[in-house]
């Protein structure tokens, strides 16, 4: 830490499964969230925030080391993430901060059963959790577990509890405090097999909701579910407006860096099968605001940026050094204009329902699967793959909602074969590995 500096306190706020475009930041009609879009203004925006993995575990583990799933262990769900690994609470914690974890930790193996200490990442000053809280809870009751282990239940709304919990955590924390509050929503609820709001919030947005445009005359169940979702957004934001009006009335919130960012997106299965594990933008693409010091009257960033350098961001904007092994960038210098607002691009691992890369560009989407059992028709068997086909190139300038898949075309053969070089070159620096990329000849109707 810089010496003679006062460290911000950092609290970051993770949702699960949350679009992009569900924040009124960046463009939704709804007024679902009037606390993020106030933030935003105040602060930085990432306008093209994209997730290193559509996957619940391996974004958490990523978001806790700095570096890809596979790299980190966690390149599916049910790892767990390994005891020696270092995070951001270990590297808060070395450089004086008090470190607290709230909510859906599913990066510790243990499902509904407690998180032990040594698998708790270094939370160590609190702790108020579960492994996998869809396991422990319903929408409207349930319990986390406290760092002696033991069960603290909670019969009102998961998000609004997990609020309350948060609170209990400044209450604990000592300045500066690192502090991740991590909901479920908005989430659907696997055994219930349906999107869950708070009583008399889906009605508000039954009639005429706004569907973006990739959900359009697709199939899926965005049309029953939409409602709920929206709804869920909705009590997601008031809570965030909690949380700031705590900060504020603990006269902190002006020394407090406040991050606000998703694990995945949701394409409410119009991509066959699943709310996400693809590498399109509706699964791929998160909401990303960043406010208080460092970022408060800031440049929103244009560029495509991968949320693995969040990690690195929070540990610069405290002055913290940034470990090699971190495989972000600190965005700050773009924030402060240091450093163009141009050239970016975000990598992709794909697993579960194939194993899958892709890359990101300001124009393009260019993604492949391994063509085998453990590629796309059955992808939990490898991390990797040595053999990989061409699936997905989408202009996304003209085809922003990704419905025209341009793979094996012949006129852009040379744009599929530079963006394949460009995956090969990511996928050697983060993995390694030198697999092989086949051109594919025909496009493929999928999608």
């Amino acid at each position: 830490m810089t010496a003679g500096r006062t460290p911000p306190n950092v609290l970051v706020v993770t949702t699960d499964q949350q679009r992009w475009d569900t924040v009124g930041a960046y463009g939704n009609p709804m007024d679902l969230t009037p606390t993020l879009d106030s933030l935003a203004r105040r602060g930085v925006r990432v306008d093209r925030a994209i997730t290193p993995q559509p996957g619940c575990a391996p974004f958490r583990a990523a978001f806790q080391t700095g570096q890809f799933a596979t790299e980190t262990g966690v390149w599916r769900e049910s790892f767990a993430l390994d005891q020696s690994t270092d995070t951001l609470a270990h590297r808060f914690a070395d450089a004086g901060y008090d470190v607290g974890f709230v909510g859906n930790w599913h990066i510790g193996g243990t499902f509904d059963e407690p998180v032990p200490e040594h698998l708790r990442g270094g939370y160590e000053d609190f702790w108020l959790a579960a492994d996998v809280p869809e396991f422990t809870s319903t929408p409207d009751q349930g319990h986390l577990f406290d760092g002696s282990g033991s069960e603290v239940t909670f019969d009102d709304y998961r998000t609004d509890a997990f609020t309350r919990f948060a609170k209990q955590a400044l209450d604990s924390l000592s300045e500066p405090f690192f502090l991740v509050v991590s909901y479920l929503e908005p989430h659907h609820q696997n055994d219930m097999w349906t999107f869950v709001a708070p009583d008399g919030y889906a009605e508000r947005y039954e009639t005429d909701p706004y569907v973006p445009p990739d959900l359009i005359d697709g199939l899926g169940d965005w049309y029953s579910e939409l409602p709920d979702y929206y709804g869920m957004v909705r009590r997601l934001d008031e809570c965030v407006n909690d949380l700031v009006t705590d900060l504020e009335a603990r006269g902190v919130r002006d020394d407090t860096v406040f991050a606000y960012t998703a694990d995945h997106g949701c394409h409410f299965r119009t991509r066959p099968g699943e709310y996400k594990r693809t590498p399109h933008d509706a699964a791929v693409r998160v909401p990303a605001i960043l406010s208080g010091p460092g970022f408060d009257g800031g440049r929103n960033i244009d560029r495509v940026t991968s949320t693995v350098d969040l990690p690195p961001t929070l540990l610069d904007v405290a002055g913290i050094d940034v470990p090699a092994e971190m495989h972000g960038e600190s965005f700050l210098p773009v924030v402060r204009g240091d450093e163009a607002d141009e050239d970016g691009d975000a990598f992709i691992q794909i697993s579960e329902s194939q194993v899958g890369r892709a890359i990101r560009t300001d124009r393009w989407k260019y993604a492949v699967a391994a063509p085998k059992l453990t590629g796309w028709r059955g992808g939990n068997g490898q991390p990797s793959s040595e053999r990989y086909l061409e699936r997905y190139l989408y202009d996304l300038r003209r085809d922003p909602s990704e419905q025209v898949n341009l793979a094996g075309r012949s006129n852009y053969r040379d744009v599929a074969d530079d963006l394949r070089n460009r995956l090969a070159d990511y996928i050697a620096a983060v993995e390694g590995e030198t697999p092989e990329i086949k051109p594919i000849e025909k496009g493929y109707k999928e999608y």
